[in-house]
């Protein structure tokens, strides 16, 4: 995939005085009107097509990102979510110097991160999931000694952080083995201990707990609230799973089709499809009771499940009709997984998206 390169007015917008470079302090990260463009070569699997597709391809634009507005205050946690190919990690790549806008103006600790990017990338950490800075055939302990040396970080600073990470995410047990023989979990805590040696002000994670295990998953997640909370780090991750997102984030963005959708707390996202909740009910009978308001959902023996929304259904209105019908021998109520209200968002979206808008 191609990237047309940065428009003129991008790097007009974002020209600024290194006496400027620190002038919002309370502001870490500022997106204004950025989009990102891609081209995608088209080819034709037909044999007759050969040398159009060499000399004359054709070419889709992709629009990454359109014309996003976002700001990040210095020691939030935000969470950035949304479907595949919404554009979260390509705003990642942004913020990270990876990739240029193709226009819009990015700011980042009153830095421009592609212009300024040897002072930038030294106080920002990156952790992508799927990718590891560890030194595949070494131990992980020569992954951290080189960075010591290559950032050029003082001995006394080094031993210090390096104490503080190893015994905040558990390294020892690892720390002498071989980065391709560690664990999906170990690596990514491994990559995540060498991302703070430079003591970083913004960490920016990309699905840092796909594929680990739970209790890998509990030690990252406990890891990143400390950090915030005893460093003031500002935190941007990025995750598919909602559950670890509402338990660590403040705040939530999210993004679809290029576009910020949503940008709020989880309670206010919640109310996005209205207050949804489950009533578990376990009654006399097999079958289930017949509840105007509510969808039964699935039913075990005699246990049935009911989703409804509370704003507009009173749960005591539910019971009471229940208990008309059949005998009631335990409730329990809940609100719906913050996964089912994201699912029910993305449903919505990808309607609206297919709705035609002519006449």
């Amino acid at each position: 995939m191609n990237e047309p390169a940065p428009s003129a007015t991008c790097s007009s917008a974002i020209d600024a005085d290194p006496v400027e470079a620190d002038l919002d302090t309370a502001l870490a990260v500022e997106l204004r009107g950025v989009s990102k463009l891609f081209i995608q070569r088209q080819r034709s699997a037909r044999a007759r097509d050969v040398l159009s597709n060499l000399f004359r391809p054709r070419e889709r634009e992709i629009r990454a990102l359109d014309n996003v507005n976002l700001k990040i205050q210095r020691g939030e946690i935000v969470a950035y979510a949304g479907p595949n190919g919404a554009g979260k990690s390509t705003t990642v790549k942004l913020l990270s110097s990876v990739l240029a806008p193709t226009s819009g103006s990015v700011r980042a600790l009153g830095l421009d991160p592609v212009r300024d990017r040897v002072r930038y990338v030294r106080r920002i950490g990156v952790v992508f999931g799927q990718r590891t800075e560890l030194w595949w055939d070494q131990p992980v302990a020569a992954s951290f000694e080189w960075k010591r040396v290559v950032w050029d970080i003082p001995q006394r600073r080094y031993d210090t952080l390096l104490e503080f990470v190893r015994d905040l995410l558990g390294l020892d047990e690892f720390f002498d083995s071989l980065a391709r023989q560690l664990s999906l979990g170990q690596r990514m805590r491994a990559d995540l201990a060498l991302m703070l040696l430079h003591e970083p002000e913004i960490l920016f994670l990309d699905e840092p707990t796909i594929g680990v295990d739970v209790l890998a998953k509990r030690r990252i997640l406990d890891f990143v609230k400390t950090l915030n909370r005893e460093k003031g780090v500002t935190v941007m991750l990025t995750s598919h799973d909602m559950d670890d997102l509402e338990q660590l984030a403040g705040r939530i963005v999210m993004i679809d089709n290029g576009h910020i959708a949503f940008d709020g707390d989880f309670g206010e996202l919640r109310q996005q499809s209205g207050d949804r909740r489950q009533l578990i009910v376990e009654t006399e009978r097999d079958t289930p009771p017949v509840l105007p308001g509510a969808e039964c959902v699935g039913s075990e023996g005699r246990r049935h499940t009911f989703v409804f929304d509370a704003a507009t259904t009173p749960i005591a209105g539910l019971l009471e009709q229940a208990a008309a019908q059949t005998g009631i021998i335990d409730v329990e109520t809940h609100r719906a997984p913050i996964d089912d209200v994201i699912a029910d968002l993305y449903e919505h979206w990808q309607a609206a998206r297919q709705v035609p808008t002519g006449p």
